[in-house]
């Protein structure tokens, strides 16, 4: 078990909960003004000019995630759900408040990192799986398939920043998916590729949802959220809103814009 700063990660087979959030808060400092140079910034501090200001961004989230749900997190920009997403990512610490993960998760947020453009893709396949945590020997097993679905076999020797970013993403998406975990977070990525590549993307999705795979979903598709999710949690102003069916949860989403 690993405990950091209120986020504990441990697996509990008898349980079934996948993650527990008990009053979550998440605080940044923003700078309003800057100093130019040691003498200003003394000044300031003597002066009460603190040279921040409070950003509260999560306040004081309390929910459970079932083992086996397909959950989705809406909100409008700016009320807190891609901040949720990077603290159970472990991106971000909470300013307050405890995260329970029971198992292993695997965040599909920023999809590429690890990248390098003057790398060929083949390079670039090797080098992101290593950050995944996969051995060579893992990668020459599933390099072939990771090819197939991404649908760019002939690139393979081209660099990678002669990809478009399209390109780019799909190779990126196709290796994300070999990671295996307990529990999956997901941001916006059912939006990858052209309508063929999302279909395959969907067909995926639906058989992990299928073979009772616990899911997080970070969405502005209201059309996901009703076609995939089990349960949907609307976030507003870093508190929690709406929590349960997602018909009715997306239909509400969707009235914060009728105005």
């Amino acid at each position: 078990m690993k405990e950091k700063m209120g986020i504990r990660r441990e697996v509990i087979e008898a349980n079934d909960t996948a993650i527990k959030i008990k009053n979550l808060h998440k605080e940044f400092k923003l700078p309003t003004e800057r100093s130019s140079g040691l003498k200003q910034a003394i000044f300031n501090r003597l002066r009460g000019v603190k040279g921040y200001k409070i950003q509260k961004v999560l306040k004081g989230l309390d929910f459970e995630i079932k083992k086996g749900e397909f959950i989705g997190i809406v909100g409008r920009n700016g009320s807190g759900k891609s901040t949720l997403l990077k603290i159970l990512a472990g991106i971000y610490y909470p300013s307050g408040g405890e995260v329970i993960v029971n198992g292993t998760l695997v965040p599909f947020i920023e999809l590429g990192v690890g990248f390098n453009p003057e790398l060929t893709g083949r390079e670039n396949v090797y080098l992101n799986g290593a950050l995944l945590g996969f051995s060579n020997k893992e990668m020459d097993e599933m390099y072939d398939d990771i090819w197939k679905f991404a649908e760019l076999e002939q690139f393979q020797d081209q660099k990678l920043k002669n990809y478009s970013s399209g390109m780019q993403v799909r190779l990126a998406f196709s290796i994300a998916i070999r990671a295996k975990g307990d529990i999956l977070v997901l941001d916006e990525v059912l939006a990858v590729g052209d309508a063929a590549f999302q279909q395959k993307c969907n067909d995926y999705f639906e058989n992990l949802k299928e073979h009772g795979q616990t899911i997080i979903l970070v969405t502005h598709s209201m059309e996901n959220v009703r076609k995939f999710c089990t349960r949907a949690i609307m976030i507003e102003d870093g508190k929690i809103v709406r929590d349960g069916n997602p018909e009715k949860v997306a239909d509400d989403y969707l009235k914060l814009f009728d105005n």
